[in-house]
């Protein structure tokens, strides 16, 4: 496949920014952000501003034959417009891009209009994009699920038989899913020692405390119960990706997730960007996927033409702990290397009938690549703890202290632009 660049019709806004900045024209990622008055509004990035869609609406300036009277936007959480389906989006995106162009007047020479609806975005609060009703967890990048493996089962069985053959995940908890800039409490929990593996267990704090680097992805239009979905179907369904910290109790995970997987190790928090960006907005970066290997059965493979597609977006984590005065990188992975891509996760998702709905999200898993700079967990850095990750000055880390904080980034890089995500950050508070 091709990988040349996709171009939008507008090209440039009256708004500045530079090359490196995450929110150009070419991006227009949704949010839900308040102003002094705590009200929750619908708002589109744009350079280091945010686009008022609840004061355009109101303005009659966001109509048309998909979105309506765009009363969606006046609502203080995504879900409805998300629910509108592909044909609202993009004409919402073509309105919304034509209103920032340069050429276009009818924004840019109306100052009292700019000073309603242009809002500095670190003048404002940002709040969790959509209601999220059920998220759900995969284990879709083979290198985190190999390192992973053979860490406690060895290289000889490090992937389990199914793995290959769907997309491994598992339902996790929506009401602590939380927004950039929320710090989460170290969670307590059963431990077991090194000693006495198999207990008894003692209650305590988490030592070994973790962060998954993963993309989120969010459904727009849904499925009816009973109705499942096949994969052209999923291509109109995914309203967007953000990027995802899913913070992990490896200790109380190690003792708790026989037989039935991750619990109390992963309900007290996750993260997310503010910033949804939409799938055609991402659609210039998407790239050939993995190949799967053996062949999925017929509900998994891919009916469009040019084959399974994932996307090239550069996912970097960098930690600042107290102790610290600049953070430091500690992993550059892609999300080109998930095996199991969004639009199967959410056809499998779906094949037993189960109906998705607007808002609903689904966690990619870590995201690894196969250097070891690009492993997406603390745990694989370190090997399970047997290595030191090496900060600077003499700092070191094996597994996260109180008081650090994670920042989690992803990018793509366009020709003279950046499409980006904003910050994914998070910082670590003891034990209550």
């Amino acid at each position: 496949m091709s990988n040349k660049r996709q171009k939008m019709s507008i090209q440039k806004s009256f708004i500045d920014y530079d090359a490196k900045c995450h929110f150009p024209i070419q991006n227009l990622p949704y949010g839900v952000f308040a102003l002094e008055d705590g009200k929750s509004r619908i708002g589109v990035a744009i350079g280091s501003q945010v686009l008022d869609l609840y004061t355009l609406a109101t303005e009659g300036m966001l109509k048309g034959e998909h979105i309506g009277d765009g009363s969606c936007f006046k609502e203080p959480i995504l879900n409805t417009f998300m629910g509108m389906g592909k044909k609202a989006w993009s004409e919402a995106r073509k309105m919304i891009g034509e209103l920032l162009g340069a050429d276009t007047a009818l924004l840019r020479d109306n100052a009292e209009l700019r000073a309603k609806c242009l809002h500095p975005q670190d003048k404002v609060t940002m709040r969790m994009p959509c209601r999220i009703g059920d998220y759900t967890d995969f284990y879709s990048s083979r290198y985190h699920a190999y390192n992973v493996g053979c860490m406690f089962r060895g290289p000889d069985n490090a992937l389990q038989p199914n793995w290959t053959h769907l997309p491994v995940g598992y339902h996790g908890r929506a009401s602590s899913v939380v927004v950039s800039g929320t710090a989460l409490r170290r969670p307590k929990g059963q431990l077991v020692s090194k000693e006495q593996p198999k207990g008894p267990p003692s209650h305590g704090s988490c030592r070994l405390m973790d962060i998954e680097l993963e993309m989120a992805c969010f459904v727009g239009s849904g499925n009816e119960l009973g109705e499942p979905m096949n994969m052209d179907q999923a291509e109109d369904s995914i309203f967007g990706l953000a990027v995802m910290n899913d913070w992990s109790a490896r200790d109380i995970q190690k003792w708790e997730y026989v037989p039935l997987g991750p619990f109390g190790a992963k309900n007290f928090g996750t993260t997310i960007t503010p910033w949804i960006v939409t799938m055609e907005a991402l659609a210039p970066f998407a790239i050939d996927n993995q190949k799967q290997e053996p062949e999925p059965l017929e509900y998994l493979k891919e009916t469009a033409k040019g084959g399974l597609k994932c996307y090239d977006i550069k996912l970097e984590v960098t930690l600042k702990g107290e102790e610290m005065k600049e953070p430091a990188r500690v992993s550059l992975s892609n999300a080109k290397y998930l095996y199991w891509n969004f639009k199967q996760q959410l056809v499998h998702h779906t094949v037993t009938g189960c109906n998705m709905q607007p808002g609903d999200l689904l966690g990619s898993g870590t995201i690894s690549g196969p250097d070891k700079s690009e492993y997406g967990s603390m745990l694989e850095l370190t090997w399970a703890g047997k290595e030191e990750i090496d900060l600077g000055n003499g700092i070191k880390r094996k597994f996260l202290k109180d008081g650090d904080e994670v920042n989690l980034i992803g990018t793509c890089e366009g020709d003279g632009y950046t499409i980006g995500f904003g910050d994914c950050k998070g910082k670590v508070l003891p034990a209550k």
